[in-house]
This record gives structure tokens, sequence and C-alpha cells, in this order.
């Protein structure tokens, strides 16, 4: 999936993406980020998309977004405006393969429903660590590829359309956790019908 795929698959998706896979992975996005409130801190939540998940939060936290897709940003931008969101400090349009950011600078990292939708996700996910601080955590919640059964065949179907989609049908789970620096601490399957999985990965301290 090359990037300028991603750009146009989700400026097609922004006008109606909260009213459709957003209400998909609603509860995921509750788990991730009940369990970010927990622990506090500054917070980095990569693929951002139109914002759903920046009123979960509160003021325990200080949340900066960023999204590749202008579309995206623009409608999360309006929902914290109009919200009152004074927890998000900041969003910015950024590629994700080359965060902005120094090392070691977030207590935590969330990638909801991003990884299997961005070019280059073992690069992502090198950039993820390069940010979080050691002995933070990088919450992750996201559809991996079945194995076996009717939903794996279901995923291998639809792979060659993965720039028209804009997602990967049958990610594997090994992606994001191919990080020396990163640990599984948390693995579990959520509803609906074990669709997503909540991944919470810590980052070794020095």
């Amino acid at each position: 999936m090359d990037i300028t795929a991603v750009e146009k698959s989700y400026a097609r998706w922004a006008p109606v993406y909260d009213h459709t896979f957003g209400r998909i992975t609603a509860m995921a996005r509750r788990r991730t980020v009940n369990h970010i409130l927990q622990h506090g801190g500054n917070v980095l939540e990569v693929g951002v998309g139109t914002g759903l998940a920046l009123p979960l939060y509160d003021d325990r936290v200080a949340v900066t977004g960023i999204d590749y897709s202008a579309d995206m940003l623009g409608k999360a931008r309006k929902r914290v405006r109009q919200d009152g969101l004074t927890h998000v400090r900041e969003l910015r349009q950024m590629d994700a393969r080359d965060l902005d950011f120094p090392d070691n600078h977030f207590d935590t990292v969330a990638a909801m429903h991003v990884l299997s939708v961005v070019p280059e996700p073992e690069r992502v996910m090198q950039e993820i660590a390069r940010v979080c601080k050691p002995g933070g955590q990088v919450v992750i919640a996201n559809h991996f590829q079945r194995e076996t059964g009717v939903m794996a065949r279901i995923e291998r179907l639809f792979a060659p359309l993965e720039n028209q989609l804009g997602w990967h049908s049958d990610f594997p789970l090994s992606t994001v956790l191919s990080d020396p620096r990163l640990s599984v601490v948390v693995q579990k399957s959520l509803p609906p019908l074990g669709l997503m999985t909540f991944l919470v990965l810590q980052k070794a301290h020095d």
C-alpha cells in the first residue's frame, strides 16, 4: 500500500467514517482510552483520524494527535473546538513513518485501527518505539488476520484490493511485534466476534 493510495482512500472515507467503521470500532476505542487514563501523562495518538477517541480522554492526560489525512484532521480539529477538549494539546499532519518528535518523549503511544492502513507498518512501529519513553507503553487496538476458518479465507480474498479499500485485510500480528524494544504485557480479543485485538506493549528500560 502506498501513501498516495492511503490519502485518497481516507479522503473518501472521511465524510462517512464516524457512522460506519467508527461504530464497529467503538468498544476497542473505549477499552484503549480507559487503559491509558489509568497511567496518565503525555500521550501520542498515531492515526487520530476524525478524533473519535479524543472526547473519551480527560485531564489526566495531555494528548497529541497525528494523522496523514488532512480531511480526517479537519474533522478532528472541529471536534476539539466544538467539545472544548482542553486535554488535546496539538493535532498535526504527519507521516507515521517519520515522526517529528524527539526520542523517549511520550509516556504512552496509542495506535487504534491504524497499523493495518499505513505503508511500511514495521517502520511505523520502529518510530512508535523510538518516541515512547523507556518503561512507557504502546497501546494498540487493531484487526489482525485469522489463520484458519471462513474469515481467514475472506481476508485473503480481499488482500489484493488494499489500495482501493485503504487497509490490509490480511494484516499479521507479527508485524507489530517485530521491534525488540517492545514486549507484550496484555493481549486480548474484543467484541464484536473477536474481530479486534487489544494489545499493550511495554518499552524496555535502557
